[in-house]
């Protein structure tokens, strides 16, 4: 038999020592009584691990192994918050206060609105305009006439307007008409009652009344309603004094306008709650032709004379009030609603 071959060790006879598990932090066994004293390394991160492979050195300079220039950064732009961090101060807003008062009041119109409201200015625009030219009257309106039960009073009525003599016609409306018609009708009955600062007629009053208008043509070819009378079925009313004195007025009923009235009732049969005409389409007589084909018209078959006392209007306005004494010549009533 061949002799065995002597096997040379070529690494060392003291065994490694591992940790017993990969994640922990205690340091390695200690070396016997007999060995010499070895430094003790520092204990592994817990978060380290034997299997994981070394992490490389973070680069805190900037450099790469080809590129020995550091790397150039972009420059943030300073914000205005971190400016004014820095300074320290806050930035002031300069104000100012305004004194203006924000009603107006139109002297076309004598509506009063807020000006910089939308909703405002849109009922202003619209009323203004109503106001001064007056609604239409199409072809939509006449076609529904006959069924409304509009009837024609007076045809080709010629009037001075302000660029020569025009003509139009007279036709009464009831004023409870419903369609298209009573729709023109209840817009031109608010109009009214915005301008003259007066209220709505009630559903009774509208039942014993009747609309009188006064149209005129147009540049749009279609007619205007220049004028507008609602006559209104009535039983009593109160004389109007003169000239009141002392002793009258204690004992006299005050009306608007700066009117005194007795107080005693007389029978009268024709009321006016209503009475406009359009700012541009006045001092051409229309109120005085409205007043008298209502007088004439409004009870069948019987002409009313206002200078009997036979007609009465429902507290006028100062306007109103000249109209009632130029037309009625002294003998128009006073009545309430």
């Amino acid at each position: 038999m061949f002799p065995r071959p002597t096997v040379k060790r070529t690494y060392a006879s003291r065994p490694r020592q591992y940790p017993s598990s990969p994640h922990t932090s205690s340091p390695p066994a200690t070396p016997s009584a007999q060995e010499s004293p070895i430094k003790r390394k520092r204990p592994l991160l817990e978060s380290s691990s034997v299997n994981e492979p070394p992490q490389k050195r973070a680069n805190i300079f900037g450099l790469t192994s080809k590129d020995s220039k550091p790397t150039a950064k972009p420059k943030a732009k300073a914000s205005a918050t971190s400016k004014k961090k820095d300074n320290g101060t806050k930035k002031l807003t300069q104000l100012h206060f305004v004194v203006d008062n924000a009603i107006r009041s139109c002297p076309l119109c004598s509506l009063s609105y807020t000006k910089g409201a939308v909703d405002d200015e849109m009922v202003h625009k619209k009323h203004c305009a109503r106001v001064q030219r007056g609604l239409e009257w199409g072809k939509e309106e006449e076609k529904e006439s006959e069924k409304a039960g509009v009837r024609v009073i007076e045809d080709l009525v010629r009037i001075q307007g302000p660029k020569g003599a025009i003509h139009g016609r007279t036709i009464c409306v009831p004023a409870d008409a419903t369609g298209r018609i009573g729709s023109k009708i209840s817009n031109l009955l608010e109009t009214i009652n915005f301008a003259l600062s007066a209220p709505s007629l009630t559903p009774e009053m509208l039942k014993a009344s009747k609309v009188y208008l006064f149209l005129t043509p147009s540049t749009t070819g279609r007619e205007r309603i220049a004028g507008c009378v609602v006559a209104q079925r009535i039983t009593k009313a109160m004389n109007v004094i003169p000239t009141p004195t002392p002793d009258t007025q204690n004992n006299a009923v005050r009306v608007d306008g700066g009117l005194y009235c007795s107080p005693q009732l007389h029978a009268t049969p024709l009321g006016i709650p209503r009475l406009f005409v359009p700012s541009t389409h006045r001092r051409q007589g229309i109120a005085k032709l409205l007043l008298d084909a209502a007088a004439k018209t409004f009870v069948h078959g019987y002409a009313l004379d206002p200078s009997k006392g036979q007609v009465a209007f429902s507290q006028p306005t100062g306007d109103g009030r000249k109209v009632m004494e130029a037309w009625g010549k002294g003998g128009v009533r006073i009545y309430q609603e």
